[in-house]
């Protein structure tokens, strides 16, 4: 069966803060994800396919359902080993490995904890002593892209379970006072449309990055969109072989910016730089901090540089800030930060 053709990422016209934002979390997952909000229609579910698509693959234990590598020791090892005892399976052997591509998981609107944490055999567990465990969608998502469509549609408990595993890289599944855990770091990606209705402020912020996009507007790019998207249709295979050194190159450089990333520095100044937008703009508690350093180092790191730099933390502040701003009641999301920055320093001062 040949393998469905993905619309390449470098392909795609325009959005570019989108795409920098996503690619941002792939170098470095401990962004906390990234909240996309814009109308449909706008490349978001394509951008994500395509990001994964050209990314290396990785190298996983054969048939793991928890995606771990040959290297990675779980308690997760030993339960996999029980289960494929109990039903009467061959566990797979020490260090056997399959490479595969990056996955995207995809979460269902109206998916239940259960579905998404796991579920434990409780009958198992108080006749055996054994904890025997149901990997749920964050257990597949491991390593890889989980993508949450229509995020503000979700319970709000479904979110929180799964913004606190995208902070803390383990997901862990307690039931009648059985507790078990396993990895779970992935890059978390959501999104929503504002028109129908926004996300709890307290949720909001627990989201790395945001993203406000829509239509593009300018009539020769709008062109590229049909042309671009026609010729896929019409040769998929064809189209994509003529990006095929762009995404190359683009893969390359994510792969240099993650081992470059370490080595990153920032000089203590800039922390009051840091510091100062959250400041002048408005921002509650320190996540905002925490994450304009984060994405300034990871800008530095994409760009081929270990010292950040104070273009750095204002292309940060654009991508780190614009859900964490005190708004008013039905106030929308700034989208423009910076603007808002020298706006309330004029104010400020004209107020001295």
């Amino acid at each position: 069966m040949n393998q469905k053709s993905v619309y390449p990422f470098v392909a795609i016209v325009g959005q570019d803060k989108m795409k920098l934002a996503l690619i941002l979390n792939i170098i470095n997952p401990t962004l906390s994800g990234v909240l996309i909000r814009g109308e449909k229609g706008t490349a978001k579910s394509t951008a994500v396919r395509a990001l994964a698509e050209i990314l290396p693959a990785i190298e996983m234990v054969r048939d793991c359902p928890f995606q771990l590598s040959a290297n990675e020791t779980h308690e997760v090892c030993r339960e996999c080993a029980r289960t494929a005892c109990h039903r009467k399976m061959e566990p797979p052997e020490p260090g056997e490995t399959v490479k595969r591509g990056i996955r995207v998981v995809e979460l269902p609107v109206g998916a239940t904890e259960d579905r998404v944490v796991g579920t434990m055999d409780m009958e198992h567990a108080l006749k055996k002593g054994e904890k025997r465990v149901e990997p749920g969608i964050l257990a597949a998502a491991h390593r890889g892209i989980l993508y949450v469509d229509e995020v503000n549609l979700l319970d709000d408990h479904v979110v929180d379970v799964l913004l606190d595993s995208a902070a803390m890289g383990v997901n862990t599944i307690e039931r009648e006072g059985v507790s078990f855990s396993h990895p779970a770091r992935f890059t978390l990606v959501g999104t929503m449309n504002p028109e129908e209705g926004e996300l709890r402020p307290q949720l909001l912020d627990r989201f790395g990055l945001c993203v406000n996009i829509g239509g593009i507007n300018d009539s020769n790019a709008r062109v590229a969109i049909m042309e671009r998207r026609l010729a896929f249709d019409e040769s998929p295979e064809s189209f994509c072989g003529l990006w095929e050194d762009e995404s190359r190159i683009l893969v390359e450089k994510i792969e240099k910016a993650i081992a470059l990333y370490p080595d990153v520095i920032i000089d203590r100044p800039l922390l009051y730089e840091i510091a100062g937008y959250c400041l002048d703009v408005g921002v509650d508690g320190h996540r905002g901090d925490i994450i304009i350093l984060k994405v300034a180092k990871t800008l530095a790191a994409y760009n081929g540089r270990t010292r950040v730099t104070k273009d750095d933390i204002g292309v940060a502040a654009e991508l780190a800030l614009p859900h964490r701003i005190r708004r008013q009641p039905l106030q929308d999301i700034v989208v423009d930060v910076e603007t808002l920055r020298r706006q309330k320093q004029a104010i400020q001062k004209a107020g001295v």
